[in-house]
C-alpha cells in the first residue's frame, strides 16, 4: 500500500516555515512513504480539490483516499500516528 503525505504550504506562511523542520526529519526517517510540498499558491486546483482552507494543511492518505488531514503546525507524534494508521 501507497502512503502519501501532501503539506499545502505558502512561502509566506509563518506557521509553515515552523512545520518545514519536522516534515524534512521525518522525510529521513520513513523511507516508504511519499512527502509532497504543495505551494497553494501555485497549486489553487490541487488546493480546491483537498479543500484546503488554511494553512498549513497536512494530508495523509493511502490506496483508499484520505486517512487523516490536520490543520496548523502538527507535532511529529502525530503525523508518525497518522503514517501508521495509513499503512506506512
Amino acid at each position: 500500500m501507497s502512503v502519501t503525505l501532501k503539506d499545502f504550504y505558502a512561502d509566506w506562511c509563518g506557521p509553515c516555515k515552523t512545520q518545514d523542520p519536522i516534515l524534512e526529519e521525518m522525510e529521513e526517517d520513513w523511507d516508504g512513504v511519499e512527502f509532497e510540498k504543495i505551494d497553494v499558491d501555485e497549486h489553487q486546483d490541487v488546493a480546491n480539490e483537498y479543500q484546503v482552507r488554511s494553512i498549513p494543511t497536512i494530508v495523509v492518505e493511502n490506496d483508499d483516499g484520505v486517512v487523516e488531514r490536520f490543520v496548523g503546525v502538527t507535532q511529529r507524534d502525530d503525523l508518525e500516528d497518522a503514517l501508521e494508521e495509513a499503512g506506512a
